[in-house]
């Protein structure tokens, strides 16, 4: 009964996790390019009280063993990269990737970062950043006196704009995305932001709307891929779960309870 009492604080441990994960992405449901998080659980150790195939007789084994389990533990959090819709915003500087792919940014300590958070801006010098004022990589910088409502940028990241001076189109630059051979493995450091590690690989340069890159789309944003309905769902079988785990504990408590005043 004791060991019952820990496997079930453990169960109730694990939905407060599973909680706070749901309430992150609720919390994020409006924010551009968020991608949603999901809590993966696994059990804990099973205390072996006979193992399968031990002897039964001279002659014979038991076919299966008595294992108990001690509960269950966080295994992990991953980011689920699906797409998510496409808002217009009539914004000639916004935009949205469908497909694969991340911009890239260069941070103020010189590192640099990838997000799918297209709501770009321009800075003083004409230079395309995000709202931090992070720099796009490679890159992007319109020349002076340009027309901000000429701006035009392709599917394949070809930037163009014109001059109050003359009608004459000018190639601004080229946008890149990155890709990762494992993008669950990048490290989420806030901002819209991740970062590479050793689980996500190097990145991967490349034309928009080639070679397995997304394509992009001018005056869009792409928002957030949390689903409402399906996260109230999922907060529901977590507050079941974890209510269920109390109830655990309270009858563990009552049968200790009545071992202790057996002698009454």
């Amino acid at each position: 009964m004791v060991r019952s009492l820990w496997t079930a604080a453990s169960g109730m441990i694990g939905q407060q996790f599973n909680i706070d994960t749901i309430s992150h992405n609720l919390s994020n449901v409006n924010t551009t390019g968020y991608k949603k998080s999901r809590a993966d659980f696994e059990d804990l150790l099973y205390q072996n009280m006979r193992i399968a195939g031990t002897p039964s007789t001279s002659i014979s084994n038991y076919p299966t063993g008595i294992h108990v389990g001690l509960g269950v533990k966080t295994a992990a959090t991953q980011k689920l990269f699906s797409q998510g819709s496409l808002q217009n915003t009539n914004n000639p500087r916004d935009l949205a990737i469908e497909g694969e792919g991340f911009f890239k940014v260069q941070m103020y300590d010189g590192s640099y970062a990838y997000t799918r958070d297209g709501a770009w801006k321009i800075d003083s010098n004409g230079q395309m950043v995000n709202h931090h004022g992070y720099f796009m990589e490679p890159e992007i910088i319109f020349p002076e006196g340009f027309l901000p409502d000429s701006i035009a940028i392709s599917k394949d990241g070809i930037v163009t704009c014109k001059t109050g001076a003359s009608d004459e189109i000018i190639n601004v630059g080229q946008i890149e995305l990155y890709r990762f051979v494992n993008p669950v493995g990048l490290t989420a450091i806030g901002e819209n932001l991740f970062k590479v590690s050793e689980a996500s690989g190097a990145e991967i340069a490349g034309q928009p709307a080639f070679e397995g890159m997304g394509k992009l789309h001018q005056s869009f944003v792409e928002m957030s891929n949390v689903q409402v309905v399906e996260e109230m769902v999922n907060m529901i079988v977590a507050q079941r779960a974890y209510d269920l785990n109390s109830k655990a504990i309270q009858t563990s408590d009552a049968m200790l309870n009545t071992v202790v005043n057996l002698k009454r």
